[in-house]
């Protein structure tokens, strides 16, 4: 699996508040999550996001409460990767079970908003296109990759009990 996407970079400790706000969870709506993503991180985001980009963030992403309705956000909202430092532990699964890859890289220091890259999920490599700057990561275990490529565990669920 391979994606492209243009980064959209946040710092650490980015919570599930700042990722989809509280206010919002009486909906479990992907289209209305995704028109509040990040918007107390980034009011504009929701408005600028396009198809395909990543976010990029440091250490911790996705600490705070469980909500599956975090990563459901994200990736309604477009984005088709997360790129950490780190992850809290929870955010990390529940990407996976809703069908949002992400990878850890320890240099995620190096990114800016606007620049474009390519990711490797077989590899974990991460290519920043205009520098020709190159990242290692661990890459997506085939078993994760498959829960992407379902779109999340029930999903994948589904295909196998059919």
């Amino acid at each position: 699996m391979k994606i492209t996407g243009n980064v959209w970079k946040f710092g650490d400790d980015i919570d599930t508040d700042l990722i989809i706000p509280a206010r919002y969870l009486n909906t479990s709506d992907p289209g209305e999550l995704a028109k509040h993503c990040m918007e107390d991180a980034d009011p504009e985001f929701s408005g600028k996001v396009a198809q395909g980009d990543v976010i990029v963030a440091d250490k911790n992403f996705g600490c705070g409460s469980s909500r599956e309705h975090a990563p459901i956000a994200i990736k309604a909202a477009g984005v088709s990767c997360v790129i950490a430092s780190s992850f809290a532990r929870i955010f990390y699964r529940n990407a996976f079970n809703m069908g949002l890859p992400i990878l850890e890289c320890e240099n995620a220091d190096g990114f800016r908003t606007g620049d474009k890259l390519s990711v490797d999920f077989d590899t974990g490599e991460i290519i920043l296109l205009e520098a020709g700057k190159s990242y290692s990561t661990k890459p997506i275990p085939p078993f994760m990759q498959e829960l992407v490529r379902s779109g999340g565990l029930m999903k994948y669920i589904e295909k196998r009990i059919q």
